[in-house]
């Protein structure tokens, strides 16, 4: 048996070149799913700024939820958006720890100034940890800075000189205490012992800070995207850092410095029993993640890209493996049948069937892992270039996944040949030859009642999505398409002959390449089946994808262009606009009112699990928001919100998720993780577009990345000098200041919103990509296996151009019938999801949809062409006689 294989392999290398290159594509595509999730599970970062510091203390990046009892209980958890703190005030319990030296509260928040480039506000005694030395001047006093060095004498600043800084807590004039240089530091042992005694006197000074570093990849605080804690770090008094910062009394993290002959591990045990449950000890690589308290969500997002994803992915590859090996199988019904009927038993032919998988398999398999890594590496790479992932963490490869794809393909080749090599090789031999000439109409009996099980599971995972929504709603989505994908390949047959019964009725019509056409479906549903179903797989996923981020991005626009009135619309290219924008603007002549906006981000409970959802703070009396944004509410008032933090209005879709009514309280856990049960006064409808939770500024201020306003939208005066109130706005003397219109607005969430969809257009091309490899693989072992066929109808006189037309004629109807019916699944499976997350109906950008149009009929048209002249330059007649 295994000389009958590897001859087998050797004499039809046409058949299983497609086999090689299905299993190829399964295993890349497994691969990098794979060391996505991998990298997702063991991503870490190396501290940098904590590495001469042993231990940090900082506070828990995720929020945790208990749900069930007893055995049953379970721990749900999701990653806050933004920087979550601990009190400053604990830096003085760990200072009197025995075996502390120090305890510095380290906080950082972003600094503008029209003279000096951006720059990280940190406190005093943070230059223990930064290394920085006094170079020039003092430590900095009430109303003083430290500045860099360089930074300084690039400004034409020195020591006595007045700067005008603008910090989330306010612009203000600051004198130059003292000039500060890390370089000098280093010289004289760093941070070491030698930085030890001033940062032990201020172990207990107060401070907060606003982290920065990598934009939230949630986009939910705008205003920190330019925040950058590599950025020089401009030191102020200990006592002004909490106000500064706007988050009084909190601190991203407390640095503990040992004293002489003190372990790191007697140090953090010792300070773990002094902090409790209110923070987490962080030593080694943890400290990595205190430092970058982002990466805890950049875990959960390559965790969700490799385990849900990838789940889809690799049963997508699985399928598309089985489905070649079937057909390449099938291909060779006649010699099955030829083995029987020279008396081979059933046994020896799985085992032929079972050694030609292992010859193939595993060489494909391990040809498709480098090619796996090196997309998951461009993966990776990119999110770390959007800033969804911070910068230094890298792709993490092992053999898991490796050995998970091979494996995957291996398993796949060997269960669909046994699966398609069943029934012919249990044929009696008498029979065999017989039954291998005529190609059985209809499906099995197994292969009937899976594919209609399978159609009627997708059927009812669309019923559950109609009548959920939000995130739950988009989740089923890829299940629906994938239960309808099972039921078309187990049903092929039956779905091939109906559409060739119904699209072929114009080719009947025509002319001779038509007719023939249109009769060759007909006879060959089995053939055709095979051929339409790769086409469905592209159509349904991609359509299902697209049209899913089109309705997203088309009902967002949309919402925002009806949503968004004001008059005047200040921005800033810095880090944000300070929290006394707002009010300046409204005294400009002119005006008759401006709110501040402050966009962050929460989580919200909704049964047993953590979702999130944006936030937007607005300042000043919220009854003015309709005069700029008009949210579209349906109960309740605006007006009854309050700037304590115990009212909220909730975006009607949200609400519906959560189960909670105007008057009823909502879970919610704010950016930094502080847990608030506000009650609902109001629900509106265009969350989706403007903000799924409003609340009063003063309530989230202290909780966002940075107190920074996104926006502040203006309302003029009736008869009010529009182009006069844009241009008094503009001298305002915010760094970075921009004015706009309505349509500049707008113009800029369209392009926020076209950035929010590439992770669903990778997604797409993925999948896209890989199954539009196994439709055109697909369709050249079709079209190759029917050399016989072709060299017939050459001798019975057709002629070249004919048989090519024939083959067109034959491609289009199997795009069309692709199209089609991948087209039905994708907007089946989009009408109820669509319904959930946006409350409109599905969307699929025109150019898209042409492009898919193009694309499979491209294809088809050319996996046909190709194959097709390779058989028309052969003879004939030496054809026809060949045996397969």
């Amino acid at each position: 048996m295994n000389g009958l294989a590897r001859a087998s392999v050797r004499f039809r290398p046409a058949s299983f070149a497609g086999t090689f290159i299905a299993l190829l594509f399964a295993a890349a595509v497994v691969t990098a799913c794979g060391s996505m999730l991998q990298t997702g599970i063991t991503a870490h970062v190396k501290p940098v700024r904590y590495a001469h510091t042993p231990v940090v203390v900082a506070a828990d990046p995720s929020a945790h939820i208990r749900t069930g009892h007893g055995d049953d209980a379970d721990t749900e958890t999701a990653s806050l958006p933004e920087q979550p703190r601990v009190d400053t005030a604990l830096a003085e319990r760990i200072a009197g720890v025995p075996g502390v030296a120090a305890a510095v509260p380290d906080t950082a928040f972003p600094v503008q100034s029209a003279a000096l480039p951006q720059l990280t506000g940190r406190d005093a005694a943070a230059r223990a940890i930064d290394g920085a030395s006094v170079v020039q001047g003092r430590a900095p006093g009430t109303g003083e800075v430290a500045l860099p060095a360089a930074t300084a004498r690039a400004a034409h600043l020195g020591v006595g000189d007045t700067v005008t800084l603008t910090a989330p807590g306010g612009t203000a004039a600051y004198r130059v205490s003292g000039l500060t240089d890390t370089k000098s530091a280093a010289k004289n042992g760093g941070s070491g012992p030698s930085g030890t005694s001033e940062a032990s006197a201020s172990s207990g000074a107060s401070g907060s800070s606003e982290a920065s570093g990598p934009s939230d990849p949630s986009g939910s605080s705008d205003a920190s995207d330019t925040s950058d804690a590599t950025a020089p770090a401009a030191y102020f008094a200990d006592s002004a850092v909490g106000r500064l910062s706007g988050h009084p009394g909190r601190t991203d993290a407390i640095a503990v410095l040992p004293k002489k002959g003190v372990g790191t591990h007697e140090l953090a045990e010792r300070v773990k029993d002094a902090v409790g449950d209110r923070a987490k000890v962080r030593t080694g690589d943890g400290r990595g993640l205190a430092e970058h308290p982002e990466l805890a969500e950049g875990k959960e997002m390559l965790t969700a890209i490799g385990a849900s994803f990838g789940g889809i992915a690799t049963a997508t590859a699985v399928f598309v493996v089985m489905g070649t090996v079937a057909l390449a199988i099938g291909q060779r019904g006649r010699e099955i049948a030829l083995l029987r009927a020279v008396g081979a038993t059933p046994r020896q032919i799985r085992r032929t069937v079972a050694t030609e998988a292992m010859l193939v398999a595993p060489l494909a398999g391990a040809a498709g892992i480098l090619p796996g890594v090196a997309l998951a590496k461009w993966w990776v790479g990119q999110l770390v270039d959007r800033g969804a992932v911070p910068e230094r963490v890298t792709l993490s490869t092992g053999w898991i996944p490796m050995v998970a794809a091979v494996g995957s393909g291996l398993l796949a080749s060997l269960l669909a040949g046994y699966l398609a090599a069943r029934r012919p090789s249990k044929a009696r031999p008498s029979q065999a030859l017989g039954e291998a000439a005529v190609e059985r109409r209809r499906p099995g009996v197994i292969r009937t009642v899976l594919g209609t099980a399978a159609v009627a599971g997708g059927c009812v995972l669309s019923a559950v999505a109609a009548n959920t929504t939000g995130e739950d709603a988009a989740n089923v989505a890829l299940g629906i398409v994938f239960c309808f994908m099972v039921g078309v390949a187990f049903l092929g047959p039956v779905v091939a002959w109906a559409a060739a019964a119904v699209l072929g009725l114009p080719l009947r019509a025509g002319g001779a390449a038509s007719q023939l056409a249109a009769a060759n479906t007909r006879a060959n549903a089995r053939g055709l089946a095979s051929a339409i179903t790769p086409i469905v797989l592209v159509t349904a996923f991609c359509g299902t994808l697209l049209c899913m981020q089109g309705t997203i991005t088309h009902e967002s626009s949309r919402q925002i262009k009806d949503g968004v009135v004001a008059d005047q619309v200040i921005g800033s290219s810095a880090a944000g606009l300070p929290a006394d924008t707002a009010a300046r603007a409204a005294k400009v002549p002119g005006v008759d009112s401006a709110t501040g906006v402050l966009r962050t981000g929460a989580l919200y409970r909704a049964g047993g699990s953590l979702d999130s959802a944006s936030l937007l703070g607005v300042s000043g009396d919220p009854g003015n928001v309709p005069d700029v944004l008009r949210l579209g509410v349906r109960s309740g008032s605006l007006d009854r919100l309050t700037g304590d933090g115990r009212t909220v209005a909730v975006d009607s879709l949200l609400a519906g998720t959560a189960k909670v009514k105007v008057g009823g309280t909502i879970s919610l856990w704010l950016g930094d993780g502080t847990t608030i049960r506000p009650k609902v006064v109001a629900t509106y409808e265009r969350g989706l577009g403007l903000g799924q939770l409003l609340m009063p500024r003063d309530a989230v201020a202290a909780h966002a990345r940075a107190a920074y306003d996104t926006q502040v939208l203006v309302h003029d005066k009736p008869g009010a000098d529009r182009a006069a109130v844009q241009r008094d706005l503009s001298k305002l003397g915010v760094t970075g200041l921009t004015v706009t219109d309505r349509a500049g607005y707008r113009a800029q969430a369209d392009k926020d919103l076209e950035l929010n969809a590439w992770a669903n257009n990778v997604m797409a091309g993925v999948l896209g990509g890989f199954a539009a490899v196994a439709a055109a693989n697909t369709l050249v072992m079709t079209v190759l296996d029917r050399r016989r066929e072709v060299a017939l109808l050459r001798l019975a006189g057709t002629t070249r151009r004919q048989v090519l037309g024939m083959l067109r004629r034959e491609a289009l109807l199997v795009a069309a019938a692709g199209l089609l019916i991948g087209g039905a699944i994708a907007w089946i499976t989009m009408v109820p999801i669509a319904r959930g997350i946006t409350d409109a109906s599905p969307y699929l950008p025109p150019l898209t949809g042409i492009g898919i149009v193009a694309a499979a009929t491209g294809l088809g048209l050319l996996s046909t062409a190709l194959p097709a002249r390779a058989l028309l330059r052969g003879n004939p007649a030496a054809a026809a006689a060949a045996r397969e």
